[in-house]
């Protein structure tokens, strides 16, 4: 099923949540000179024009990202997300999707790994870095497949971003697997699942589920924002993002920037956050 874009999405509440955690714990990564590789499951086009068809069909981008831009005593971490997409001022011309923040923030010595199965999204994407050589492949194929491929890298030291859509409920059990078989293979790697929330029961119990595919071995943070009120036979009222083996600094990162998300981002009392974890 590859009816997803990413294009009609771009910029809002949910890509506000992952992007600012990626780029929180990308920096943190660049603190060693050692390289390190980044992995993206369902990379997306690379990046998205905020005035295309598509972004002004549903207008998605001024419920998340519009309500932030030009925030001038917005907390550090926001701060920082907002130079990472050009949204100091304002919404600028191009929303940058995941790869294109990572590589954005990355060294010379750091590689990138990015999976994109539906075929026009692919070929935008491959465009996008095909002046960049070696550091960037892309590939056309299944992210989850992809994984075992590319893990452990050998610079044994990675972020893997997995965020499909979610449109196929099967994805909550393949990204279990997928998150249980790669622990496996690199039990020292930064794990970043992101899933939406909605009324359905897979979405109510994907957190604790990724909790259990932790046991006590690993480190972890789920940093959860909703929006909205939960309407039984609505759409995404929220988001999550669940970290295994986290940056230290993150937690503390994310208690400043939750409830200013909240208070920002929010549209009724439903809105709320969730920030909990485990240290091992």
């Amino acid at each position: 099923m590859l009816s997803y874009r990413h294009a009609y999405h771009a910029g809002n509440h949910a890509d506000v949540l992952k992007h600012l955690m990626l780029g929180e714990v990308i920096d943190y990564f660049n603190r060693k000179d050692a390289p390190y590789w980044y992995v993206d499951t369902h990379a997306g086009a690379g990046k998205y024009a905020t005035d295309s068809d598509e972004a002004n069909k549903v207008g998605e981008i001024h419920e998340g990202l519009g309500r932030l831009a030009g925030w001038q005593d917005a907390p550090a971490a926001i701060a920082r997300y907002l130079k990472r997409v050009n949204a100091e001022a304002g919404i600028g011309r191009f929303y940058p999707g995941s790869p294109e923040i990572a590589s954005n923030e990355m060294r010379p010595q750091d590689c990138l790994r990015l999976f994109e199965l539906h075929p026009a999204d692919s070929q935008r994407l491959e465009r996008h870095f095909e002046r960049e050589g070696k550091r960037v492949q892309v590939k056309a194929q299944d992210g989850f497949s992809g994984l075992k491929a590319v893990l452990p890298p050998p610079t044994r030291r990675g972020i893997v971003l997995i965020d499909p859509s979610y449109e196929i409920k099967d994805d909550y059990d393949t990204v279990i697997k997928a998150v249980d078989d790669a622990l496996k293979r690199f039990a020292t790697g930064c794990f970043m699942v992101w899933y939406p929330v909605l009324p359905r029961v897979e979405s109510r119990k994907m957190a604790s589920r990724l909790q259990s595919a932790c046991a006590d071995s690993h480190s972890w943070l789920h940093a959860r924002l909703d929006v909205r009120d939960m309407q039984p036979n609505g759409g995404m009222s929220g988001s999550g993002m669940f970290v295994i083996n986290p940056p230290y600094l993150l937690r503390d990162t994310m208690a400043e920037v939750l409830p200013a998300l909240v208070e920002r981002l929010g549209t009724d009392e439903g809105a709320t956050y969730v920030l909990e974890g485990h240290q091992r």
